[in-house]
């Protein structure tokens, strides 16, 4: 049999690939690793591109798994309507994304935080300058990936990261296919707000030449994705005008309470009572502007001299960029200078079961309106570098790799913000929120009134992030044949060396004139500046959200006017940290294969231990004896270690030649977030008090198990239903942990305020534990194999449903679930496939979860989301495909609200995409 690609091919993926170069490493391989005959067979295997053969090689991987996981592959990935890897994970199984402007950013697994997933490119754990553990996914373009597994059960090998599961992404080396290979793609990628259309363009080539092969790629692509969005942020306490307000405005606030809404504040110092009265804390209207470039080149040389003998060389580079241009109008109803008015329209019965009264409509006597003009641009630069060896001998097999993953991360920031203080009324909408002019007749239209709009500064900030992570890795593997222990029939021991380190740096600096020092641009009206529409500032004409118009400040006009020659974002010592952290693994596994009555059983067990060492260091804030406020001349350092055994057990059974029993039980960890560890300290010299990083801090364990069912139906199909439980203990918060003591304080003159004794808050690893179980339910069905006329259509299905033992509960004792978990998720596809045409229909839905609490006093939830992707491809020869595909076909709006639906926070508009390109081997 020939190995002929037919369109989009598991090999035409990697033509678009920043990354393409390396394979899954044998220590991350998750299937058994086929003899020297069975390699020769897989090599003979014609590739279709189809969609359905996507499938039936993912199903294919689960079967031959030990333990749980989920696959997609080539074709999968590359053909699934998404914009980046992170959209086409979302249709594993328990695995749920982050979207940001409508792109999908993070990851979670099994509702987990993102930082609870370990992320490995070919066995090497993911550098992405995040500035945390978690990978921000839309530095990948989804086209590059040959295959990505989801491991939810580790065994011993795997390295240790992930609570919630392993991400592994393998590309693809030269003699993955038989002979030359050129492949080139072009596509053009519509947005409907934006009615940008921007290219992609990739190219890939590829060949061997007897023992030696070579890939090389390149990729180019652009984004233009613009995103309008209203928003009502967050509910605001009565405490800002009652507790924290003194005199006239005060006292105002506590008349109108009485005389509109009958609520009688007893003692307006009381924040228990105060904190329960609630009104809206700031509106606005927002169109963003987001434009990205990715570029990536790959090279990968391999030598392949036999069967059982490989050794290559990865080489890839890639950069990300990305510039987002924010525009805002927005009105500050808890300003500084204002208090309550009139109450319009008020609410004690929505939220009466948590003692909440709500101010849904009021007029302020002296809002805070602002327009800001904000600009974010952030540059990563990815590179990665590896070599692996793979021999086997009759008995013996040996696995080496070494490899280094780094990136570099400029996050660069600027907003103008120009401001007027006017009388004014807000209230919540159906949407979010809206201001309006009150009957006060020095209230103002507030979004044409440029003249009466004040420069109050331009505020910029500068983060950059360096992120290096350098592994080694050997293991061995004894096949056995033991007349005694028949059952045992392999062993591998290995060990792991990783040496990873991240840097942060970041300042901030407020231009208020025309140089440094000066501050002759205050109060400057806005109008003397050049204005733009909002319908211009932002390609894609009117603001889609509400039938309104503005118009402000540019930021390409705002960087050419405020900055200043000679200027630069000075660093800020304060914000430093750098840490390292070197992990020694060792690990010993062994596999068992026997026959328990008449069905086959397979057995996977080991150990891992892993030891860790963390240095950590950061500038300490100290007050100077003139009263000024100073730092450590140089970091101070500190040192953190832990170690630890790791089991891990997998169990097979086949029922039948098609029915699979599977059980897993283990012990993993995540280790904690870096700013955590790092060990900087701030002051608050009023509070008596210093918040220091925390280097011996202890990760957070898990201890899970697992047990489920599958039926393989043949021809790809599949059905399937698991149940998980994870205990999980460590979890880090802050909390005070020791004092200082003897601290001399000085006033700002100079002279000695004091001696005294201050507190320590520091991150610590939280006694107790928690429990999250669940419920999996697969089905990928081929309606052919059941109906013959319904040859080529299917469904791919799943569904997973979490439960938590942990009920947190706010500042005010509301209860309410743990951040970030959505209890239902769910993705449904109907696919159509033959060997010219493909067509696909896909829905995916994440429940409602709690996003984030506001003033640690008020849950925040972002609503259940769902949307329809559409994907069409006709193969017009063997080596031209066209492909067209829909995504977000109903423009569907993101939307959250804080406690209750009627009190909306957002209501954000991101478009569809049309994306139609062409897909050529040569």
């Amino acid at each position: 049999m020939k190995n002929r690609i037919l369109g989009t091919t598991a090999f035409a993926l990697v033509a678009a690939s920043p990354f393409a170069a390396l394979a899954q490493s044998a220590d991350q391989a998750v299937v058994t690793a086929p003899s020297a005959a069975e390699a020769t067979e897989i090599d003979e295997i014609i590739v279709t591109g189809s969609y359905r053969r996507s499938l039936e090689e993912a199903v294919d991987i689960k079967r031959k798994t030990v333990g749980f996981s989920d696959s997609i592959v080539a074709t999968d990935v590359a053909n699934f309507p998404e914009q980046n890897l992170a959209e086409a994970l979302q249709r594993i199984p328990g695995v749920t994304i982050e979207r940001n402007k409508g792109l999908g950013q993070r990851v979670n697994v099994r509702g987990l935080p993102s930082e609870f997933t370990f992320v490995s490119i070919n066995g090497l754990a993911t550098a992405s300058g995040s500035g945390g553990r978690d990978v921000e996914f839309d530095i990948f373009a989804s086209e590059i990936i040959q295959q990505v597994t989801v491991q939810k059960s580790p065994r011993a090998a795997d390295e240790e990261g992930g609570i919630a599961g392993s991400v592994n992404i393998s590309t693809a080396r030269p003699f993955d296919y038989a002979g030359r290979r050129v492949v080139g793609s072009v596509e053009g990628a519509y947005n409907s707000i934006s009615e940008k259309t921007d290219p992609k363009l990739s190219f890939l080539a590829s060949d061997t030449w007897g023992d030696l092969g070579a890939l090389v790629s390149f990729s180019t692509a652009r984004r233009t994705n613009r995103t309008d969005s209203n928003s009502g942020i967050n509910f605001r306490p009565m405490t800002r005008f009652l507790a924290n307000s003194t005199g006239a405005r005060g006292a105002q606030a506590m008349a109108v309470l009485a005389r509109d809404a009958g609520v009688v504040v007893q003692n307006r110092a009381n924040t228990a009572e105060t904190d329960r009265i609630i009104f809206q804390d700031k509106v606005g209207d927002r169109a963003y502007l987001n434009t990205q470039d990715q570029w990536g080149g790959a090279l990968s040389l391999q030598y392949r001299p036999s069967s059982n003998f490989s050794l290559a060389f990865d080489a890839l580079i890639g950069r990300y960029e990305t510039t987002e241009d924010e525009y805002d109008a927005a009105a500050y109803s808890a300003s500084s200078r204002s208090t309550l008015e009139t109450i319009h329209e008020y609410d004690k019965t929505t939220l009466a079961d948590s003692g909440l009264i709500v101010l849904r409509d009021v007029s302020y006597t002296l809002t805070q309106h602002e327009m800001l003009s904000k600009e974010r641009i952030n540059e990563t630069d990815y590179r990665q570098f590896g070599t692996e060896l793979n021999w086997s001998g009759d008995s013996w097999k040996l696995h080496a790799l070494a490899g280094y993953s780094g990136a570099e991360k400029t996050l660069d920031y600027a907003n103008l913000k120009h401001t007027v203080y006017a009388p004014s009324r807000t209230r919540w909408t159906a949407q979010g929120g809206e201001t309006i002019k009150s009957a006060n007749p020095a209230s103002i239209d507030m979004y044409n009134s440029p003249s009466s709009y004040l420069f109050e500064g331009y505020e910029t900030s500068l983060e950059q992030i360096s992120d290096d992570k350098y592994a080694a890795q050997i293991d061995f593997t004894k096949d056995l044949n033991l007349d005694f222990f028949p059952a045992l029939t392999s062993v591998q021991v290995g060990a792991r060396y990783t040496d990873k380190s991240k840097e942060r740096q970041y300042g901030s600096l407020n231009i208020q004139g025309t140089g440094a020092g000066k501050v002759d641009y205050l109060g400057r009206p806005m109008s003397q500046s050049e204005l733009t529409a909002i319908s211009d500032l932002v390609p894609g004409g009117a603001y889609s959200v509400r039938d309104l118009t503005w118009s402000q400040v540019s930021n390409d006009y705002a960087r050419r006017t405020f900055r200043y020659d000679g200027f630069y974002t000075p660093f800020n010592v304060g914000d430093y940290y750098e840490v390292s952290e070197e992990v020694v693994s060792l690990y010993a596994m062994a596999d068992l294969n026997f026959d328990l009555g008449a069905v086959p059983v397979a057995v996977n067990g080991g150990a891992r231990y892993v030891d860790t060492s963390i240095t950590s260091s950061g500038y300490h804030q100290i007050q100077n004896p003139n009263g000024s406020t100073g730092y450590t001349p140089e970091p101070v350092s500190s040192d953190g270690s832990y170690d630890k055994v790791l089991p891990s057990l997998n169990i097979t059974a086949d029922l039948t030649d098609s029915l699979i029993f599977r059980a897993a039980a283990s012990e993993t960890l995540i280790r904690p977030a870096l700013t955590d560890l790092a060990y900087k300290r701030t002051a608050s010299w009023n509070s008596f008090r210093f918040t220091d990083g925390n280097p011996n801090l202890k990760p957070t364990y898990a201890k899970q198990w697992e047990v489920g069912l599958e039926q393989y139906l043949g021809d790809g199909g599949l059905l399937a239903v698991s149940y998980f439980w994870k205990e999980i203990e460590g979890v880090v918060r802050q909390a005070l942990t020791g004092t200082v003591p003897n601290v001399t304080k000085y006033n700002a003159n100079g002279s000695i305020d004091g001696v005294y004794t201050f507190d320590v808050h520091q991150p610590i690893n939280e006694p107790g534990s928690y429990e999250v179980s669940g419920v999996e339910l697969v089905a990928v069905v081929p309606f052919g194999q059941f109906y013959a006329p319904l040859e080529g259509f299917g469904i791919n299905a799943n569904y997973t449903v979490l439960d938590s033992s942990l009920t947190s509960t706010t500042k005010l004792g509301i209860s309410m679930p743990p951040v970030g978990l959505a209890d239902n998720t769910y993705n449904f596809t109907l696919y159509y496939d033959n060997s010219k045409f493909q067509a696909r229909a896909s829905y995916n839905f994440k429940d409602k979860y709690v996003e984030g609490i506001g003033y640690e006093m008020y849950p925040i939830w972002r609503e259940g989301y769902g949307q329809i992707d559409l994907s069409a491809s006709y193969n017009v020869t063997d080596s031209l495909q066209i492909n067209l595909e829909g995504i977000n076909v109903t423009d569907e709006a993101t939307k959250g609200y804080t406690m209750d639906p009627s009190f909306p926070t957002m209501y954000e508009l991101s478009g569809r995409r049309i994306n139609l390109g062409l897909r050529m081997e040569f």
